[in-house]
Parts: structure tokens; C-alpha cells; sequence
């Protein structure tokens, strides 16, 4: 059997890099209030792990609604699961270490090195390498983007930032979501030099890019075999804040994303970014990973003759994406003509988060026909008394 876990500390997690790694309480809070979040897109038969009493309840009335095939599996019940297969959020070693000491076979999880070669491979540095993959093949004419790995111990010049004219944003090697950025313009603030100064003093190593003119995100996901093929699973539009936090996605179909991108480039230039991804990854990941690949792009303006171009490798995911998870809602729960948003968001109370899900459930009466939302609002986890996170969907015709 199949078991899913939604464990969204993953990168942290792998930034630690230890067994005994402990999640700070936000981080905490959020798991428990999604942990049934990957009923949305566990394949039918398997289960997922996650506290009982609300989450059953929860389930049982989805299961009245839409084409559910999954079960509730707690963590005193692991031991009865011991043989199954475990598919979490993303893999680290202290989430290896909770699997296992709650029952599941060692045989079933992946052994410390190899979560250390997935570490390797989930580090920002390694979009290097796909920067590589483009700067020094046959040019792809509408392709931009640049990463600069700074590696070493000491302190970083602080007149490192003149280099880049329009701003710049350094990147810790390990985190997601738009964390662990620090965006600047000129001389490095002292803030931002001491910031850098410990990312080298921790992990060796820093990356800093040029800040480019964006005008929107996307991305594609992938799935990694681990034996040498990489199989395109759909697109992601997806937005983010001013610092680059992910703020939802849109749910609309793989068409409709490349109708929208042929507004800025021609598609074959889209198919052909799509195509050398794909060939250099499967290379790299043949023997080393298996699971999902999310590779976050965006549109940016240029200056010269050609007015915009595609950003390829602005972050690799070697993990579940909210991106993936999007695109299964759409392609499993949204009526043909619908369209709409998915969102993670947080409250600074329960009282807040109760207050605005009622709010939305009134302003945005649910209709769903075969399984399928024509429109309304949906949470996609319970919201209960202790919630200050929620998963949801909105859909309009």
C-alpha cells in the first residue's frame, strides 16, 4: 500500500541536515492542520497519515461528494502498515528517522546516503548546473537567466552587489517557498553581509542572482523514474509576493497555460526548454531520485529586440510541489468551463481562520455535479477549533 504524509518542513529539515531536527511550532501547526491534504491527490487504494476524530469526519462527508478512494492511517496504527510504501511531502533524514520509529520497515525507506545524494540534488547550487545546461548548448533565443555560486569560508564583500545594476537577491542552498531569500540594490546592507556570512560559515556556499523584470511565474512539473526518464506531468501558474513567497495557484488547464505563455513567446520555444530539461535531468537523476520534480520558471521582460523571455531554471523541487497538487485538483475535481484558485494561507488566530471560512462558505455557496465543482468555495482540510491553516480551492464558471 501506498502512504502519503504531508510533512511541509521538508526543507528545513533538509538545511539541518540531522536526524533529531525538530520543526519550529508554526511549521508544526501547519502540518497537523493539512496532514489530509494528500487525499486531494493520493492515487486510489492508499492512504494517508494524519490524526483521527475531525480528519474522519472530514473524509467520510468528501467521500459523499467526490471520487475519494483512500483511507485514514494514524500514527499508532503505523506498525499494521510496516510494508507499505511511503510518500511524503519530501524526503530528509529526520522524517526517515520518525518512519521508522513508528514502525515501517527500514527495507521500505531510503538509506542515509541515499538522502544525502537527494540533498545534493535538492540544493539551490544545482540550478547552476541547469543554467549550464542552457548557456553552453545550442542557445534557446528567448531564454534568460543567470545563478552565481559564491563558495568558501570568511566574510563576503559587501561591494559584491554593484555587480548587479537592477538589484540582486541572495539565496540560502536550502529552502523553499520563497524562504531563505535577501533581496538588495548596491553596497550589501550590514544585515544582509551577516546573513551571507552565515550561510557560508554553515554550509559553505551562497548563490546570488541579478533581479529580473518578472511578469509572471510559472512551472512544470516532472516525475523522475530513477532509472533514467523523466516524464512531463503538466504546468503550474502559480503567484508570488514582492520577496518571491508563494501566494496560490491558478487552477486553469495545461491549454490554457500555453495560450497564455504564446502571448509572450512562441511555443515551440516553450516545447524546446520543456525538451532540453528533460534530457539533461534524465541524465542526472537516472540511478539518484525517483519522485516528483517541480521546475519553477517566469516570464521576464528584456530590453533589446526581444521584448520577453523564459526564465528555465529559477528553482528545481525534488518533492511534492503545491504546483503538482494543483494541477491533480484541476484535472480530477474541476468541471470542464470552471476555473479558479488553490491557496494555502494562515491565520494569526483560530478564531480568524473560523471567521473568514464561514465567511467564504456564505459569500461562495459550493455546487459540485459528478464529482466535480462547477463553483464555490472549498476547504481541503477540516477547519477546526485549533486550525490557523487551511487548504482551499475557489472555483467559478
Amino acid at each position: 500500500m501506498k502512504l502519503y504524509v504531508f510533512n511541509p518542513d521538508t526543507d528545513m529539515a533538509l538545511a539541518d541536515n540531522e536526524e533529531n531536527y525538530m520543526a519550529p511550532a508554526s511549521a508544526r501547526r501547519m502540518a497537523q492542520d493539512l496532514a489530509l491534504l494528500p487525499v486531494w491527490y493520493a492515487q486510489p487504494g492508499s492512504a494517508v497519515l494524519a490524526p483521527s476524530a475531525y480528519n474522519a469526519d472530514y473524509l467520510q462527508k468528501m467521500k459523499q461528494l467526490f471520487p475519494l478512494s483512500v483511507q485514514l492511517v494514524t500514527e499508532p496504527e503505523l506498525p499494521d502498515y510496516a510494508d507499505s510504501q511511503v510518500l511524503p511531502w519530501g524526503w530528509n533524514p529526520s522524517f526517515r528517522k520518525r518512519m521508522l520509529k513508528g514502525g515501517i520497515l527500514e527495507r521500505r525507506l531510503p538509506t542515509l546516503d541515499d538522502l544525502a545524494e537527494c540533498r545534493s540534488l535538492a540544493s539551490r547550487g544545482f540550478t547552476v548546473a541547469l543554467f549550464a545546461l542552457f548557456e553552453f548548448n545550442k542557445p534557446i533565443a528567448c531564454t534568460c537567466g543567470s545563478h552565481h555560486l559564491i563558495e568558501g569560508e570568511g566574510e563576503i564583500s559587501v561591494e559584491i552587489g554593484k555587480r548587479f545594476e537592477d538589484g540582486y537577491v541572495f539565496k540560502s542552498l536550502w529552502s523553499g517557498s520563497g524562504n531563505g531569500l535577501r533581496w538588495g540594490k548596491g553596497t550589501l546592507t550590514k544585515a544582509t553581509a551577516n546573513w551571507c556570512n552565515r550561510e557560508l560559515a554553515k554550509h559553505g556556499a551562497v548563490l546570488v542572482e541579478p533581479i529580473y523584470n518578472k511578469v509572471e511565474d510559472f512551472a512544470m512539473e516532472f516525475y523522475s523514474d530513477g532509472q533514467g526518464k523523466l516524464v512531463f506531468t503538466g504546468y503550474s501558474r502559480f503567484t508570488t509576493d514582492a520577496k518571491g513567497r508563494y501566494r496560490g495557484n491558478i487552477l486553469v488547464s495545461d491549454a490554457e497555460v500555453e495560450q497564455g505563455l504564446q502571448e509572450y513567446v512562441l511555443l515551440e520555444s516553450v516545447v524546446r526548454i520543456r525538451e532540453r530539461l528533460q534530457k539533461g535531468l534524465e541524465g542526472i537523476y537516472e540511478g539518484r531520485y525517483t519522485g516528483p520534480v517541480g521546475v519553477d520558471m517566469m516570464v521576464c521582460r528584456l530590453d533589446g529586440e526581444i521584448p520577453y523571455g523564459i526564465h528555465p531554471h529559477v528553482e528545481v523541487n525534488l518533492r511534492m510541489t503545491m504546483g503538482i497538487v494543483a494541477h491533480h485538483l484541476y484535472d480530477n475535481f474541476v468541471a470542464s468551463g470552471s476555473k479558479g484558485i488553490f491557496n494555502v494561507d494562515n491565520y494569526p488566530s483560530a478564531e480568524a481562520l473560523r471567521a473568514q471560512h464561514e465567511q467564504d462558505m456564505r459569500d461562495y455557496p459550493l455546487v459540485v455535479e459528478n464529482g466535480r465543482i462547477i463553483s464555490g468555495y472549498l476547504s481541503l482540510v477540516p477547519v477546526t477549533p485549533q486550525s490557523k491553516y487551511r487548504a482551499y480551492m475557489r472555483v467559478e464558471v
